[in-house]
C-alpha cells in the first residue's frame, strides 16, 4: 500500500486569507470593535450589553442603552396588567364554582372588578362580563345546592360544570385578547 502525499511543512500556515483581505467588508477592523455606547444599538450580530432579551421578548426591552422602545401590551388590552386582570376574572369565577360546588363562582370576577375596574376599561368589561354570569349561576348553583340535599346532588353538579366551562372559554378568549359574550347571562351590572 502507498500512503497518500502529505502537505510540505515548508507551507502549512497560509499566508492570504481565502477570500478578500484585512480591512475588507467581513474582518473586523485593526484593534477589534469598539465598546458599545449607551446612545446607539450594538452592530448586528452581536447582543446588546447585558446580555440576550428574555424568550418571546423584544431586543432591547429593559436595557439602559434605549432606542429600543418598550414591548408592545398584549393584543386588546392597554397594558398586562389588564390581561392579568381579566384572566383572572374568567378564570377565577370557574375555580369559585369549582371550590364551592357553584355558589362562590361570582368572587373572583368581584375582586377584579373592585380591584381593577375603575382603571381600566378593558378590565372592567371582562370583569362585568365574568360578574354578570358568574351572579346569576351562583344563584342556581346555590338554590339548586339547597333542594338537592332533599334530593340528590345531579342538578347543582350540572351547574357548577356549566359555571366552569363557560368561565374556562372566557377565560381562553381573554388571553387572545378577545372579548367573550357569555350565553344564558343577566345584566345584573352595568
Amino acid at each position: 500500500m502507498t500512503e497518500p502525499p502529505r502537505p510540505s511543512d515548508a507551507g502549512d500556515e497560509p499566508t492570504t486569507p481565502m477570500s478578500g483581505s484585512a480591512g475588507q467588508p467581513g474582518y473586523p477592523p485593526p484593534g477589534g470593535y469598539p465598546p458599545p455606547t449607551g446612545d446607539q444599538p450594538p452592530p448586528a450580530g452581536y447582543p446588546p450589553p447585558g446580555g440576550y432579551p428574555p424568550p418571546g421578548g423584544q431586543p432591547g426591552v429593559g436595557y439602559p442603552t434605549g432606542g429600543y422602545g418598550a414591548p408592545a401590551p398584549p393584543p386588546g388590552y392597554a397594558s398586562n396588567e389588564d390581561k392579568t386582570w381579566a384572566l383572572i376574572a374568567h378564570f377565577g369565577g370557574a375555580a369559585g364554582a369549582l371550590i364551592s360546588a357553584g355558589p362562590l363562582g361570582f368572587v373572583a370576577p368581584l375582586i377584579a372588578y373592585v380591584v381593577r375596574g375603575q382603571q381600566s376599561p378593558a378590565a372592567r368589561a371582562h370583569a362585568v362580563a365574568a360578574l354578570n354570569f358568574q351572579i346569576l349561576w351562583s344563584i342556581i348553583a346555590f338554590v339548586l345546592l339547597f333542594v338537592s340535599w332533599c334530593l340528590a346532588f345531579l342538578p347543582s353538579i350540572a351547574v357548577m360544570v356549566i359555571q366552569i366551562i363557560f368561565g374556562v372559554i372566557a377565560g381562553l378568549k381573554a388571553n387572545e385578547g378577545q372579548h367573550y359574550r357569555y350565553p344564558m347571562s343577566a345584566s345584573f351590572i352595568k
